[in-house]
């Protein structure tokens, strides 16, 4: 029995039993792998619900973990660290045909997927709010910014912020139409979820991108708060260094 096959069989119930396995006394192992089949499968399923609990909401319970069933099977955890699982979940929405008509799913997935990776990404020290200020406006035009692991920016035609904020505070107004560029942060334990306008995300992007601030500027446009985005990047320990460079 190779471990492919046992893997195979494990995490598809419609697969016979592997061949070979026995329980210490020499009898047939079937009941104890079917056993272990299904704590594997729950475990996994359980992971999911932990990792998408506004996809899980937004469909249903025993819609989800139905769902999960045919994830699992297509997209076995490679990893025995089951805090990054579900990151094909997205991909998976797109073509998973029972959801078709959901076609903001797997956008919103895309955000439960990076609110979990800035919960577990690493500690980085933010600067000072005073340090822009004390950089020359000819040196800090030439500057550029390092980020904090937790930070990342989702752009969506869908309004992921509004279905993501519905679904998980109480009393939070229903969805807009319109797509939205979502900031994710992590000031402190939480990762928080911030709405941008489209100039301020158009300047995180660059600046994301590792352009100069003066080109970051230049790509938000005539309509950019900065003083409203370099505050709002600043207030949540998003920036954490500052290279002003010398050309």
């Amino acid at each position: 029995m190779s471990d492919a096959a046992f893997s195979a069989a494990l995490l598809d119930p419609e697969r016979p039993v592997p061949e070979g396995l026995v329980t210490p006394d020499g009898a047939p192992a079937t009941r104890r792998y079917a056993i272990y089949r299904n704590n594997v499968t729950v475990g996994l399923t359980e992971a999911l619900e932990a990792g998408f609990p506004v996809i899980r909401k937004i469909v249903g319970e025993r819609f989800f973990q139905a769902m999960a069933v045919v994830f699992v099977r297509n997209h076995p955890p490679t990893s025995p660290i089951l805090a990054g699982y579900g990151a094909e979940m997205p991909g998976f929405l797109r073509g998973f045909e029972p959801v078709a008509l959901l076609k903001y799913l797997p956008d919103v997935a895309r955000l439960e997927l990076a609110l979990r990776r800035a919960y577990h990404a690493g500690d980085a020290a933010p600067i000072a709010a005073e340090a822009l200020g004390a950089i020359p406006p000819d040196r800090l035009m030439r500057a550029r910014f390092g980020f904090a692991p937790a930070v990342q920016l989702l752009s969506s035609r869908f309004p992921i912020h509004d279905i993501w904020t519905f679904n998980m505070a109480e009393g939070a107004p229903r969805p807009s139409g319109r797509g939205q560029d979502v900031l994710i942060t992590r000031p402190g334990l939480t990762p928080i979820p911030t709405l941008l306008d489209r100039a301020g995300a158009e300047f995180v992007a660059a600046l994301l991108a590792g352009k100069t601030f003066g080109a970051a500027i230049a790509a938000g446009g005539s309509s950019l708060d900065l003083s409203g985005t370099i505050g709002l990047l600043l207030g949540q320990a998003a920036i954490t260094s500052i290279d002003e460079g010398t050309t």
